[in-house]
């Protein structure tokens, strides 16, 4: 019976939000219906793009991992590389030249594979450090048994 009220709760908060955010798109945009088709096409875009190639990759990547030893870290190498991709997909999907240079200044292609790059090496330094950490361990505890 809790987790009824606490579903209840969260469902019509969720709806209350949505309903601001409409509200609010239509209050201060004032769209047309090109603009609202585009909105919806753009929200499906998400949707088809996260159930078509996000979920099976995470679950083949899950599939290729799932007896390693070293299957925490490796999740949450990826996990972070995904982050890193996802907080920069706007910046790198931007197209050439913009009329006002100051508005991305940066070479962000270049940054996000730098951070990707230290996220990969320190996913790779954990690991190392893990599979040495247990192999010590297996080696200690033959030498004391």
């Amino acid at each position: 019976m809790k987790l009824l009220l606490v579903r209840i709760v969260l469902c019509s908060v969720g709806l209350a939000v949505i309903t601001f955010g409409v509200h609010e798109f239509y209050d201060r945009a004032r769209p047309d219906l090109g603009d609202i088709l585009g909105v919806v096409l753009w929200l499906a875009g998400g949707v088809v793009l996260h159930d078509g190639l996000l979920v099976p990759a995470v679950l083949a990547v899950g599939l290729v991992i799932h007896r390693s030893p070293l299957r925490p870290v490796l999740r949450g190498g990826l996990l972070t590389v995904g982050s890193l991709t996802l907080i920069a997909l706007p910046a790198l999907l931007r197209p050439g030249p913009r009329a006002n240079p100051t508005v991305l200044p940066s070479n962000y292609p270049l940054n996000w594979a730098i951070a990707v790059c230290v996220a990969l090496l320190g996913t790779a330094c954990v690991a190392y450090a893990t599979r040495r950490g247990r192999r010590h361990r297996r080696e200690r505890g033959q030498r004391s048994g």
